[in-house]
């Protein structure tokens, strides 16, 4: 009894101390605390007040009604949308895009990797800038060039594909083709702004190593292998956790813009049938549980994957 006593005692002394260390910090840097406050503030309200917004996901909403107002429905709306006829057609073309945008993860941890041994610094600032410029194009300006680009009468495409003789092609009329123009369209239009996260890690790297490496006789190639690389493992790794975490999450914009009816076997996907479900259609209840569907399921994977990482890496995001 008296040793549960003394515990207790010890704790709250500790929780005080902490307390008094915590207001001591608050008061110390309390205009830094107030130049962060508008940004808490900003995600506090567009983000998490709007969760309130969930529960109707579980109810038959009706405007007039009001959230409270609404009725009860429970799992319906979940139950609706796994018995839709094409559930495992929207979720595979879902599945097979997402997937095909994380294979092309690499990319830009190879360009960074290339563009860091690249000595001429007027030739790497140059190649870094030709290769995130097209980071700063919108998405419909970007649409709009692989339409042109892929026109089946003028595009730039078709007119190579016709010189050396070979049939011209409507590529977003077929829908094999689809993925593949989302995701490298993506990737040209990404892939250098990615680097620049892993350029800041190779920065890091001892230069004393790199040389210790050099006079061992490692090559340029055997340096990147076994110095850079592994340098710059823990960020590849927390990124790549961070990117699968939206393995259902495919952009919205971009597929809406590049669909049209003949390529929407294969183009249709989470995002596009929750617009059609919940904005054309007016069915909010249903949509939202749509929404929350895919986000329970990024949250199981990325968690999954974490756990995976720490296991076999050491590496995670907590």
């Amino acid at each position: 009894m008296s040793k549960s006593i003394a515990k207790s005692s010890k704790f709250a002394a500790r929780n005080k101390l902490h307390s008094k260390d915590l207001k001591k910090r608050l008061l110390r840097c309390w205009q830094l605390y107030i130049l962060i406050l508008p940004a808490f503030v900003a995600v506090f309200i567009f983000h998490y007040v709007p969760i309130y917004g969930i529960q109707i996901a579980f109810k038959d909403f009706r405007s007039s009604l009001g959230i409270w107002g609404s009725e009860w429905v429970g799992l319906k709306h979940f139950i609706r949308f796994i018995k839709f006829p094409d559930f495992l057609k929207v979720l595979r073309n879902t599945l097979s895009i997402s997937l095909y945008s994380i294979a092309t993860f690499p990319c830009s941890v190879i360009l960074a990797l290339l563009i860091n041994e690249i000595d001429n610094r007027l030739f790497k600032r140059t190649v870094q800038m030709v290769s995130y410029a097209p980071h700063f194009i919108s998405v419909v300006v970007l649409c709009a060039m692989v339409r042109l680009f892929l026109n089946r009468e003028y595009g730039l495409v078709n007119n190579i594909i016709a010189f050396l003789g070979f049939e011209r092609k409507d590529f977003l009329a077929i829908p094999r083709y689809f993925s593949t123009i989302y995701v490298w369209s993506g990737v040209w239009q990404g892939v250098g702004w990615g680097t620049i996260i892993y350029l800041a890690a190779l920065s890091n790297v001892s230069p004393e190593l790199i040389e210790a490496a050099r006079m061992d006789g490692a090559s340029r190639l055997q340096i990147i292998r076994h110095v850079n690389f592994p340098s710059i493992l823990p960020t590849i790794i927390t990124l790549l956790i961070l990117r699968t975490g939206s393995v259902l999450s495919v952009g919205f914009e971009k597929i809406f813009l590049l669909q049209n009816p003949l390529n929407l076997e294969a183009s249709r996907v989470i995002s596009t049938y929750v617009y059609e479900m919940g904005i054309v259609n007016g069915q909010f209840s249903y949509s939202a549980a749509i929404g929350l569907f895919n986000n329970i399921v990024n949250v199981i994977v990325i968690c999954i994957f974490n756990q995976i990482s720490k296991r076999v890496s050491d590496i995670s995001l907590w």
